[in-house]
């Protein structure tokens, strides 16, 4: 079944609660994934299940391509585990009024955010997730990758959901990423999510009506898409 007959909006109500059935499922394995990742190995790239800094840092400067930093402005960091992006901020633009929201499916990842940064101006966690206001950017490093032991249907019908509520939830756009299909003399894992990026481009551009910028090259097997809502969107969101 296709990720857009999924979600169309016309299709029968069976349909849609079969959707939001495995979107249930998917919730659930991801939460518990992350809680027991951070509860290893605490407020560390391992918690997240990324290797190190350096390349947790690289994948943020190019979310934050998106980003407009001579101004003030609000973000959603959706799947924000323990706040890293916090600390690439204020060692990268350390001067930007940023009014940021952190949320992430693990409770556990968001006592430690807040144990981090709880007197940080300007800066709320929330356990959920979707992003449960509208910001100016909503970011999402990482959390398309892991898919776990969800059949593929499953994990491109939480993708797609996440997309939708990331455009709704976005004033001027949203950023996210991807890993890239597997180099062909190795093994793939199956418990990761792989794609290219005409896939999703192309979703958020004829599904979401967005415009799509394709980052890669960066070093890493990945890709970054920069999604800029059209400005009649803008204007209905800020009105």
């Amino acid at each position: 079944m296709k990720t857009e007959d999924v979600l169309s909006r016309s299709q029968p109500g069976a349909m849609r609660s079969a959707g939001a059935r495995s979107l249930d499922s998917v919730y659930g394995a991801i939460e518990n994934y992350y809680t027991a990742k951070v509860s290893r190995h605490g407020a560390t790239p391992l918690g997240v299940d990324w290797t190190c800094i350096a390349t947790q840092e690289l994948r943020f400067v190019q979310l934050l391509k998106l980003c407009e930093f001579a101004a003030p402005f609000s973000l959603n960091d959706l799947g924000c585990g323990y706040s890293a992006l916090l600390a690439y901020l204020a060692k990268r633009h350390a001067s930007a009024a940023i009014d940021y929201l952190g949320i992430d499916l693990s409770a556990a990842m968001i006592s430690h955010a807040r144990g981090l940064y709880l007197r940080r101006p300007d800066t709320r966690f929330a356990v959920g997730g979707t992003c449960p206001r509208i910001a100016d950017y909503s970011v999402a490093s990482g959390i398309f990758n892991v898919k776990l032991e969800q059949e593929i249907e499953a994990w491109e019908f939480f993708v797609a959901e996440m997309l939708l509520n990331m455009k709704a939830s976005s004033r001027r756009g949203f950023s996210v990423n991807f890993m890239l299909p597997q180099a062909p003399d190795r093994v793939a894992d199956e418990m990761l999510y792989r794609t290219t990026p005409e896939r999703w481009a192309e979703f958020c551009q004829h599904r979401l009506a967005c415009s799509v910028a394709i980052v890669a090259n960066y070093g890493l097997r990945e890709f970054t898409l920069l999604v800029r809502l059209p400005p009649a969107d803008r204007s209905a969101q800020n009105g």
